[in-house]
């Protein structure tokens, strides 16, 4: 219960946050704008998102069926969010999956483990342990979870919570410029046509 009323507080914070700073009813304006890391003529979207999210946990499915209908000039990239230092753990658990290149395999998995097997992953010995059981090699993963590649990915995503000035998740930024969430649109259906508009908006000024 106290946990789930601690993600609504994230959800609340954040519209609350973006009212203040509203350019539109379904989005705030980024400012200052964010530089993007996409190629000349491509359009940035990043979802940020935090494992231990029962809201991230419902948006992922939508998420994943509405990124296989994007242009080819819109590039997705999963951001998890690191609003305080709790946060990094399950960051790096991300970051190492994606090390030994099996994010896109595991990453639904991971939310199945916390929301409906009731898993903690937070400790690493803990988070060695599932993963074994999904056929990686221990040590593989460890020395990944351990690497300076993965604390330096950590890292940068906290910098980016920062920059984008987020007080909870699931948020979505695009191109560097808008930032809209489930808690602004009032639903995933709308959420998604936000940013749908968004980005057809930034293409049109590219």
């Amino acid at each position: 219960m106290k946990f789930a009323l601690l993600l609504l507080a994230f959800s609340v914070s954040l519209a609350a946050s973006a009212a203040h700073a509203q350019q539109a009813g379904d989005h705030v304006a980024v400012a200052p704008a964010q530089a993007v890391d996409v190629k000349k003529g491509q359009i940035e979207v990043l979802e940020f998102f935090w494992y231990r999210c029962g809201h991230c946990f419902n948006l992922e499915p939508d998420l994943k069926a509405w990124s296989k209908k994007l242009p080819r000039n819109v590039v997705l990239k999963r951001v998890p969010a690191v609003l305080n230092p709790d946060w990094s753990a399950m960051a790096r658990v991300y970051y190492a999956l994606e090390a030994v290149g099996v994010i896109d395999k595991l990453h639904g998995d991971v939310f199945n483990a916390i929301h409906v097997q009731g898993m903690d992953l937070t400790a690493p010995e803990t988070f060695f342990d599932w993963a074994v059981t999904k056929g990686i090699e221990r040590k593989k993963i460890a020395d990944a979870y351990h690497s300076f590649n993965v604390e330096t990915r950590v890292m940068r995503a906290q910098q980016l919570t920062r920059n984008y000035q987020l007080t909870g998740v699931p948020a979505i930024a695009v191109n560097g410029r808008y930032l809209t969430s489930a808690a602004l649109t009032g639903g995933h259906t709308e959420l998604f046509q936000t940013v749908d508009a968004l980005i057809a908006q930034e293409l049109k000024r590219k």
